[in-house]
């Protein structure tokens, strides 16, 4: 048996940066594997400025960089970026933006808006 306490860190509540907004939307997630292009579709279940969380059809590894594309409320209606998986969970994943222009962070800022005013 050990006498090992849990760390003070898994007791307290994670700080996010940024509030997240319930986001139901199809998204489309591509992966590079072994040369191989693996393309997975889902339904996203929250948005940040910095990342999204989403459930695949497909699994994801931590630490892997994807390519995103998901519809949005705001024109041009739909956003292609890049981000890297930071959890999973079966088929529950949640993804961190990675580079995100200007142009795009403003959007994003402007969909979080819709979406907390919408809650």
């Amino acid at each position: 048996m050990s006498d090992h306490k849990p760390s003070a860190a898994k007791t307290q509540p994670v700080q996010r940066r940024f509030s997240r907004s319930r986001f139901d939307a199809r998204i489309q997630v591509s992966v590079f594997r072994e040369g191989v292009t693996t393309n997975f579709w889902g339904r996203t279940s929250e948005l940040s400025l910095d990342g999204i969380g989403a459930t695949l059809s497909g699994e994801l590894r931590v630490g892997e960089v994807v390519s995103l594309e998901f519809p949005i409320p705001l024109p041009p209606h739909i956003i292609k970026v890049r981000a890297v998986v930071r959890y999973n969970d079966g088929l529950r994943c949640g993804l961190q933006f990675l580079v995100v222009t200007d142009e795009q962070r403003l959007l994003l800022r402007e969909v979080c808006v819709v979406l907390a005013s919408a809650s």
